[in-house]
């Protein structure tokens, strides 16, 4: 029986590509770097925001040390400021809560998306919910696929693996899944193709979170 869901954030609970999208190109901009469109970031986001900017800057000087460090410092108080301008959650993930509230089952949500901003987003967005954990990045403990800050979850909650549903979007959270030893769920409305998700091991394919409760 499953105690426990371990939410994704970014493409699994909200849609937050174009909040994303919008500040990286604003940071890329003001260092005179190449922006991209918006769909493009579906195959950049996912392993945090220091791999984002990696994966989303194009230097023509490849001596320039301090082109990234200079992106990020104009990236995050951007996001901080933007990080809602679009970002809401999807459809039916509203009522997939209220059902997991009515039977019981406490869930959490582990982003790779730094700890402030996974906060931020979550206490805003979700208001009033009772989230058991809501856990980003924090210095010193390894991003997912890392199993690590997805097993402190469970122990704080005080379950067993085999008690876990992990469900998130992309490649990075079904790996995490694995290495954690959890039940992964891959969702079709987020940032990648089913393909990816499948490739990546899911044992199963919500396409539309109510799907979700048929794995409880």
């Amino acid at each position: 029986m499953i105690k426990l869901c371990i939410f994704d954030l970014d493409g699994t609970l909200v849609d937050s590509l174009y909040d994303l999208a919008d500040s990286m190109n604003y940071a890329l901009e003001k260092n005179g770097l190449p922006t991209h469109d918006r769909e493009k970031y579906r195959f950049m986001v996912g392993n945090g925001i220091s791999v984002l900017a990696d994966r989303a800057m194009v230097v023509p000087d490849s001596t320039d040390t301090g082109i990234k460090e200079r992106v990020l410092a104009d990236f995050n108080p951007r996001y901080r400021e933007h990080c809602m301008d679009f970002t809401r959650p999807y459809e039916g993930i509203t009522e997939l809560l209220d059902e997991l509230d009515k039977r019981g089952i406490a869930y959490s949500v582990l982003s790779n998306k730094p700890d402030p901003f996974t906060k931020l987003i979550v206490s805003t967005l979700f208001a009033g919910r009772s989230f058991a954990v809501i856990r980003g990045t924090i210095e010193g403990c390894p991003r997912k696929p890392e199993p690590d800050a997805a097993l402190e979850i469970i122990r704080e909650a005080g379950v067993s693996s085999e008690e876990v549903l992990y469900i998130g979007d992309t490649n990075v959270d079904m790996k995490t899944a694995e290495n954690a030893g959890l039940k992964k769920v891959g969702v079709s409305w987020g940032f990648r193709p089913v393909e990816e998700l499948i490739e990546a091991g899911a044992d199963f394919i919500a396409d539309k979170p109510a799907d979700i409760l048929s794995q409880l």
